[in-house]
């Protein structure tokens, strides 16, 4: 699911001026920042299953609370001062276009969509990456076999989304899967361009620290609420409501940005990148469990198809 410098880190592996050579590093060093990112992947494994849990909840109003919640983290990162939150505006529009836009998109996929499927189809977002470098950083070009590997991609997520048998995308109790189909594919090129443009504001000098991410949870959170106040209706939330937003928030939409941060600064890049590919994969595993649902071929097929394109796809020379 990749804080700003986070994902600019494992991109800066694809820039034609990245050193490859490791780091001068302990080992120990590096087997923490694996770990720190296997945490990172454990939570963000947990975001659809939570979000499919709380899909009763208004999507703006589920975003902002969550995004309140994991804004918190940034204080003790900060010894509490708020005046070392401050960022510059460009920044600031970054930051919110990638939290706000994303989870508000995700979340509304997950409730209009069946949310396994939706989920695959949002984890194209790699592939994204690959594929809008070339438009978006310099020095990169797009290959055949990066063509190659977006359409394996593409070709995951046509079957996630339409080889669910003889029944069609609406059946199932979800009359709006089309619409849900296409805000999971709007989720993931928000996050492919949000990884890129962060990657670019640090090839230009303008990089922001990791404390920053809090004030992006912040002014995305008010400004989801202030959306639901406008836009949706009020609801009545249960403790497990609030129990299951602040795991929310405190995990998949706090907690896991500021530990890929700090393991992509103690270890290998692209360590770390190749780990996180286990992302989409154990989060399709933790939705069937959480949903009751058996591995049907087409979420096997899906899930190998976008998975190894995007390993594939990533690991190409630019």
């Amino acid at each position: 699911m990749r804080t700003a410098i986070g994902q600019s880190g494992l991109h800066a592996a694809h820039h034609p001026d990245y050193d490859a050579r490791p780091m001068p590093a302990a080992r120990s060093h590096t087997a923490t920042a694996n770990l720190l990112a296997l945490a990172t992947i454990a939570l963000w494994a947990s975001l659809a299953a939570l979000g499919t849990a709380l899909a009763h909840v208004p999507p703006f109003l589920l975003t902002g609370l969550g995004l309140l919640a994991g804004s918190v983290i940034a204080l003790p990162l900060v010894r509490f001062d708020v005046r070392r939150l401050a960022v510059a505006p460009r920044a600031l529009a970054l930051g919110v276009y990638g939290l706000f836009g994303y989870h508000f998109l995700l979340f509304t996929a997950l409730q209009l969509a069946p949310p396994v499927e939706a989920n695959l189809v949002n984890y194209l977002w790699p592939l994204g990456i690959v594929l809008m470098a070339p438009l978006l950083l310099p020095g990169v070009r797009l290959s055949a076999a990066h063509v190659l590997a977006a359409l394996v991609g593409m070709a995951g997520a046509a079957i996630a989304i339409l080889g669910r048998g003889a029944a069609s995308p609406a059946a199932g109790g979800h009359p709006m899967a089309a619409l849900g189909f296409a805000a999971a594919a709007g989720a993931a090129f928000i996050w492919s361009s949000y990884s890129l443009l962060t990657k670019r504001l640090t090839l230009t000098g303008q990089p922001f620290p990791t404390a920053a991410i809090g004030t992006f949870g912040l002014v995305s959170g008010g400004l989801s609420l202030g959306c639901h106040a406008l836009l949706e209706p009020s609801v009545s939330l249960s403790a497990r409501d609030g129990l299951l937003i602040a795991a929310l928030g405190l995990g998949p939409l706090g907690g896991a940005f500021f530990l890929w941060d700090a393991a992509l600064k103690m270890g290998d890049a692209r360590q770390i990148g190749v780990l996180s590919y286990l992302t989409p994969l154990l989060s399709t595993l933790i939705l069937l469990w959480t949903t009751g649902r058996p591995l049907s071929w087409n979420i096997g097929l899906a899930t190998a198809l976008i998975l190894g394109a995007a390993v594939a796809g990533t690991r190409m020379r630019q």
